[in-house]
Protein backbone atom coordinates (compact mmCIF):
# COMPACT_ATOMS: atom_id res chain seq x y z
CA UNK A 1 0.00 0.00 0.00
CA UNK A 2 1.42 3.45 -0.67
CA UNK A 3 0.33 6.73 0.56
CA UNK A 4 -1.83 9.06 -1.77
CA UNK A 5 -1.23 13.29 -2.27
CA UNK A 6 -4.06 14.73 -1.64
CA UNK A 7 -3.35 16.95 -4.35
CA UNK A 8 -2.63 14.12 -6.69
CA UNK A 9 -6.42 13.19 -6.67
CA UNK A 10 -8.73 13.98 -9.74
CA UNK A 11 -11.53 16.27 -8.64
CA UNK A 12 -13.90 13.53 -9.26
CA UNK A 13 -12.24 11.27 -6.32
CA UNK A 14 -11.60 14.46 -4.38
CA UNK A 15 -15.01 15.17 -4.11
CA UNK A 16 -16.04 11.02 -4.04
CA UNK A 17 -13.55 11.62 -0.81
CA UNK A 18 -15.22 14.98 0.64
CA UNK A 19 -18.68 13.06 0.42
CA UNK A 20 -17.63 10.14 2.19
CA UNK A 21 -16.56 11.89 5.71
CA UNK A 22 -19.13 13.25 8.34
CA UNK A 23 -16.55 13.80 10.92
CA UNK A 24 -12.86 14.98 11.14
CA UNK A 25 -10.59 14.59 14.10
CA UNK A 26 -7.54 17.07 13.94
CA UNK A 27 -4.66 16.77 16.30
CA UNK A 28 -3.35 20.59 16.96
CA UNK A 29 -0.21 20.79 17.15
CA UNK A 30 1.99 20.39 14.08
CA UNK A 31 -1.40 20.54 12.01
CA UNK A 32 -3.18 23.69 13.30
CA UNK A 33 -0.38 25.44 14.61
CA UNK A 34 3.16 25.27 15.84
CA UNK A 35 3.56 25.74 19.89
CA UNK A 36 1.56 29.48 19.42
CA UNK A 37 2.38 29.54 15.70
CA UNK A 38 -0.56 29.00 13.36
CA UNK A 39 -0.37 27.59 10.21
CA UNK A 40 -0.73 29.12 6.88
CA UNK A 41 -3.77 28.49 5.53
CA UNK A 42 -4.83 25.88 8.27
CA UNK A 43 -7.77 28.66 9.97
CA UNK A 44 -9.28 29.20 6.34
CA UNK A 45 -9.17 25.17 6.13
CA UNK A 46 -11.52 24.14 8.80
CA UNK A 47 -13.93 26.88 8.43
CA UNK A 48 -14.37 25.35 4.80
CA UNK A 49 -14.54 21.87 6.30
CA UNK A 50 -17.17 23.41 8.49
CA UNK A 51 -18.88 24.85 5.66
CA UNK A 52 -19.40 21.78 4.12
CA UNK A 53 -21.32 20.06 6.69
CA UNK A 54 -18.37 17.90 8.55
CA UNK A 55 -18.40 17.90 12.25
CA UNK A 56 -14.99 18.96 13.26
CA UNK A 57 -12.72 17.93 16.74
CA UNK A 58 -9.27 19.33 17.90
CA UNK A 59 -7.79 16.33 19.56
CA UNK A 60 -4.57 16.99 20.99
CA UNK A 61 -2.41 14.63 23.77
CA UNK A 62 -1.30 17.88 25.09
CA UNK A 63 -2.43 17.83 29.01
CA UNK A 64 -0.83 21.04 30.10
CA UNK A 65 -3.68 22.98 29.49
CA UNK A 66 -7.69 22.43 30.40
CA UNK A 67 -10.59 22.58 27.39
CA UNK A 68 -11.09 25.82 28.50
CA UNK A 69 -7.32 27.79 27.92
CA UNK A 70 -7.42 25.36 24.95
CA UNK A 71 -10.48 27.27 23.60
CA UNK A 72 -8.75 30.64 24.20
CA UNK A 73 -5.73 29.52 22.26
CA UNK A 74 -8.13 28.25 19.58
CA UNK A 75 -9.94 31.81 19.01
CA UNK A 76 -6.54 33.60 19.73
CA UNK A 77 -5.51 32.02 16.55
CA UNK A 78 -8.42 32.41 14.50
CA UNK A 79 -10.11 28.87 14.80
CA UNK A 80 -13.96 29.18 15.30
CA UNK A 81 -14.15 26.49 18.01
CA UNK A 82 -16.23 25.25 20.96
CA UNK A 83 -15.49 23.65 23.63
CA UNK A 84 -17.39 20.57 22.89
CA UNK A 85 -15.37 20.14 19.93
CA UNK A 86 -11.81 20.40 22.24
CA UNK A 87 -10.58 16.84 23.49
CA UNK A 88 -7.63 17.10 25.51
CA UNK A 89 -6.03 14.45 27.84
CA UNK A 90 -6.36 16.31 31.27
CA UNK A 91 -9.84 16.38 30.26
CA UNK A 92 -9.87 12.49 29.72
CA UNK A 93 -8.46 11.94 32.72
CA UNK A 94 -11.14 13.42 34.75
CA UNK A 95 -14.03 11.72 32.48
CA UNK A 96 -11.84 7.98 32.52
CA UNK A 97 -12.06 8.63 36.22
CA UNK A 98 -16.06 9.90 36.28
CA UNK A 99 -16.80 6.91 34.07
CA UNK A 100 -15.18 4.65 36.85
CA UNK A 101 -17.61 6.43 39.73
CA UNK A 102 -14.55 7.43 41.43
CA UNK A 103 -15.13 8.82 44.64
CA UNK A 104 -11.29 9.10 46.01
CA UNK A 105 -8.30 11.08 45.79
CA UNK A 106 -5.93 11.77 42.87
CA UNK A 107 -1.87 12.26 42.85
CA UNK A 108 -1.35 14.07 39.99
CA UNK A 109 2.39 13.80 38.26
CA UNK A 110 1.71 16.50 35.75
CA UNK A 111 0.54 20.02 35.82
CA UNK A 112 -2.47 22.33 36.82
CA UNK A 113 -4.47 21.43 33.98
CA UNK A 114 -4.86 18.38 34.87
CA UNK A 115 -5.62 19.51 38.00
CA UNK A 116 -8.49 22.13 37.09
CA UNK A 117 -10.02 19.62 34.96
CA UNK A 118 -10.54 17.20 37.76
CA UNK A 119 -11.39 19.88 40.15
CA UNK A 120 -13.96 20.60 37.06
CA UNK A 121 -16.37 17.18 37.53
CA UNK A 122 -15.12 17.93 41.64
CA UNK A 123 -12.25 14.73 42.08
CA UNK A 124 -9.83 16.09 44.67
CA UNK A 125 -6.30 16.05 44.17
CA UNK A 126 -2.88 17.44 45.29
CA UNK A 127 0.95 16.70 43.57
CA UNK A 128 0.93 19.42 40.87
CA UNK A 129 3.89 21.92 41.61
CA UNK A 130 7.55 21.15 42.95
CA UNK A 131 8.64 18.83 45.57
CA UNK A 132 12.21 19.22 45.84
CA UNK A 133 14.34 16.68 48.13
CA UNK A 134 15.43 17.27 51.21
CA UNK A 135 17.61 15.66 52.99
CA UNK A 136 18.68 11.80 52.54
CA UNK A 137 16.74 9.59 49.38
CA UNK A 138 16.50 6.78 52.10
CA UNK A 139 14.68 8.99 54.68
CA UNK A 140 12.44 10.09 51.97
CA UNK A 141 11.08 6.73 51.12
CA UNK A 142 10.95 5.87 54.98
CA UNK A 143 9.07 8.75 56.44
CA UNK A 144 6.67 9.23 53.29
CA UNK A 145 3.28 8.78 54.91
CA UNK A 146 0.71 7.81 51.66
CA UNK A 147 -2.62 9.28 51.51
CA UNK A 148 -5.19 6.82 52.37
CA UNK A 149 -7.71 8.66 50.55
CA UNK A 150 -5.70 8.29 47.09
CA UNK A 151 -7.13 6.43 45.11
CA UNK A 152 -5.57 6.71 41.44
CA UNK A 153 -2.37 8.11 40.28
CA UNK A 154 -2.51 10.19 37.03
CA UNK A 155 0.90 10.85 35.18
CA UNK A 156 1.34 13.77 32.62
CA UNK A 157 3.95 16.19 31.63
CA UNK A 158 5.42 17.74 34.87
CA UNK A 159 8.64 20.20 34.51
CA UNK A 160 8.65 19.44 37.96
CA UNK A 161 9.20 15.94 37.49
CA UNK A 162 11.55 14.55 40.73
CA UNK A 163 12.63 11.89 42.89
CA UNK A 164 10.06 12.14 45.50
CA UNK A 165 7.32 12.29 43.18
CA UNK A 166 8.77 8.87 42.19
CA UNK A 167 8.63 7.87 45.27
CA UNK A 168 5.14 8.98 46.54
CA UNK A 169 3.45 7.54 43.26
CA UNK A 170 5.74 4.13 43.38
CA UNK A 171 4.55 3.81 47.18
CA UNK A 172 0.61 4.68 45.99
CA UNK A 173 0.65 1.91 42.62
CA UNK A 174 2.17 -0.67 45.21
CA UNK A 175 -1.76 -1.05 46.08
CA UNK A 176 -3.07 -2.94 43.18
CA UNK A 177 -6.30 -1.41 43.60
CA UNK A 178 -5.07 2.59 42.80
CA UNK A 179 -5.96 3.26 39.44
CA UNK A 180 -2.45 4.11 37.21
CA UNK A 181 -3.19 6.65 34.36
CA UNK A 182 -1.25 7.81 31.95
CA UNK A 183 -2.62 11.13 29.84
CA UNK A 184 -0.41 9.81 26.88
CA UNK A 185 2.54 8.10 25.30
CA UNK A 186 4.79 11.08 23.26
CA UNK A 187 7.79 10.84 23.24
CA UNK A 188 9.28 12.20 19.59
CA UNK A 189 10.17 15.45 20.80
CA UNK A 190 13.97 17.02 21.42
CA UNK A 191 12.93 17.29 24.79
CA UNK A 192 11.65 14.77 27.14
CA UNK A 193 7.84 14.00 27.08
CA UNK A 194 5.16 12.48 28.73
CA UNK A 195 6.05 8.97 28.02
CA UNK A 196 9.21 9.36 29.62
CA UNK A 197 7.60 10.08 32.68
CA UNK A 198 5.27 7.42 32.59
CA UNK A 199 8.02 4.87 31.49
CA UNK A 200 10.22 5.85 34.41
CA UNK A 201 6.81 5.13 36.99
CA UNK A 202 6.18 2.20 34.96
CA UNK A 203 9.34 0.46 35.50
CA UNK A 204 9.55 1.60 39.26
CA UNK A 205 6.50 -0.07 39.72
CA UNK A 206 6.25 -2.64 37.25
CA UNK A 207 2.92 -1.73 36.38
CA UNK A 208 1.42 -0.49 32.97
CA UNK A 209 -0.67 2.73 33.33
CA UNK A 210 -3.76 3.01 31.29
CA UNK A 211 -3.03 5.46 28.44
CA UNK A 212 -5.93 7.47 27.46
CA UNK A 213 -4.37 9.80 24.33
CA UNK A 214 -4.13 8.60 21.13
CA UNK A 215 -3.31 6.29 19.28
CA UNK A 216 -5.23 4.39 22.42
CA UNK A 217 -8.62 3.97 21.66
CA UNK A 218 -10.38 5.44 24.79
CA UNK A 219 -10.26 8.90 23.01
CA UNK A 220 -12.08 7.71 20.28
CA UNK A 221 -14.33 5.66 22.60
CA UNK A 222 -15.36 8.70 24.26
CA UNK A 223 -16.40 10.94 20.89
CA UNK A 224 -17.64 7.62 19.50
CA UNK A 225 -20.20 7.49 23.11
CA UNK A 226 -20.81 11.32 22.77
CA UNK A 227 -21.47 12.25 19.34
CA UNK A 228 -22.34 9.02 17.72
CA UNK A 229 -19.10 8.98 15.29
CA UNK A 230 -19.47 6.67 12.14
CA UNK A 231 -15.41 5.30 11.88
CA UNK A 232 -16.61 4.56 8.08
CA UNK A 233 -17.47 8.14 7.59
CA UNK A 234 -14.42 9.56 10.18
CA UNK A 235 -11.02 11.00 9.14
CA UNK A 236 -8.29 11.41 11.07
CA UNK A 237 -5.61 14.19 10.40
CA UNK A 238 -2.52 14.54 11.94
CA UNK A 239 1.42 14.93 11.74
CA UNK A 240 2.47 11.90 13.79
CA UNK A 241 2.24 8.60 12.45
CA UNK A 242 2.97 6.64 15.88
CA UNK A 243 0.48 8.78 17.70
CA UNK A 244 -2.47 10.39 15.02
CA UNK A 245 -2.47 7.80 12.00
CA UNK A 246 -1.57 4.64 14.36
CA UNK A 247 -5.53 5.58 16.17
CA UNK A 248 -7.00 6.48 12.78
CA UNK A 249 -5.93 3.32 11.55
CA UNK A 250 -6.74 0.66 14.52
CA UNK A 251 -9.95 2.78 14.37
CA UNK A 252 -11.45 2.46 10.60
CA UNK A 253 -10.99 6.07 9.48
CA UNK A 254 -9.59 7.49 6.64
CA UNK A 255 -6.74 8.94 7.43
CA UNK A 256 -4.30 11.77 6.23
CA UNK A 257 -0.99 12.99 7.43
CA UNK A 258 0.53 16.32 6.84
CA UNK A 259 3.97 17.33 6.38
CA UNK A 260 4.12 20.56 8.35
CA UNK A 261 5.15 18.35 11.57
CA UNK A 262 6.76 15.65 12.80
CA UNK A 263 6.44 13.61 9.20
CA UNK A 264 8.77 14.57 6.68
CA UNK A 265 8.90 14.56 2.63
CA UNK A 266 11.59 12.26 3.37
CA UNK A 267 9.07 9.91 5.08
CA UNK A 268 6.85 9.63 2.85
CA UNK A 269 8.98 8.89 -0.50
CA UNK A 270 10.21 5.79 2.09
CA UNK A 271 6.85 4.50 2.59
CA UNK A 272 6.25 4.52 -1.13
CA UNK A 273 9.95 3.27 -2.18
CA UNK A 274 9.66 -0.05 -4.34
CA UNK A 275 12.43 -1.82 -2.45
CA UNK A 276 10.50 -0.86 1.25
CA UNK A 277 8.86 -3.20 3.60
CA UNK A 278 5.99 -1.91 4.30
CA UNK A 279 5.18 -4.44 7.21
CA UNK A 280 6.13 -2.86 9.92
CA UNK A 281 5.15 0.88 8.52
CA UNK A 282 2.27 2.87 9.43
CA UNK A 283 1.32 4.38 6.08
CA UNK A 284 -1.81 7.22 5.97
CA UNK A 285 -4.28 6.75 2.95
CA UNK A 286 -3.33 10.48 2.16
CA UNK A 287 -0.61 13.18 2.65
CA UNK A 288 -0.57 16.68 2.55
CA UNK A 289 1.95 19.22 2.46
CA UNK A 290 0.13 21.30 4.89
CA UNK A 291 -3.89 21.01 5.73
CA UNK A 292 -4.16 24.19 3.46
CA UNK A 293 -4.13 21.23 0.31
CA UNK A 294 -7.33 20.52 1.02
CA UNK A 295 -8.93 24.00 0.84
CA UNK A 296 -6.94 24.31 -2.61
CA UNK A 297 -8.68 21.32 -3.68
CA UNK A 298 -12.18 22.42 -2.94
CA UNK A 299 -11.60 25.52 -4.63
CA UNK A 300 -11.12 23.40 -7.98
CA UNK A 301 -13.18 20.93 -7.53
Amino acid sequence: MKTKSILSLSNEEFKTLMDSIDVVLSDCDGVLWRETEVIKNSPETVKKLKELGKKFFYITNNNTKTRAEFLKKCNDLNYDATIDEIVCTSFLAAVYLKEKKFDKKVYVVGSVGIGKELEAVGIQHYGTGPDIIEGDEVELVKNFKPDPEVGAVVIGFDKDFSFPKIVKAVTYLNDPNVHFIGTNNDIERPSPRTGCFIKNIESACNRSAVILGKPESFVSEYITKKYGLNPERTLMIGDNCNTDILLGKRCGFKTLVVLTGITTQNDIENMNASDTDTKNLIIPDYYANELGDILEMTKIS
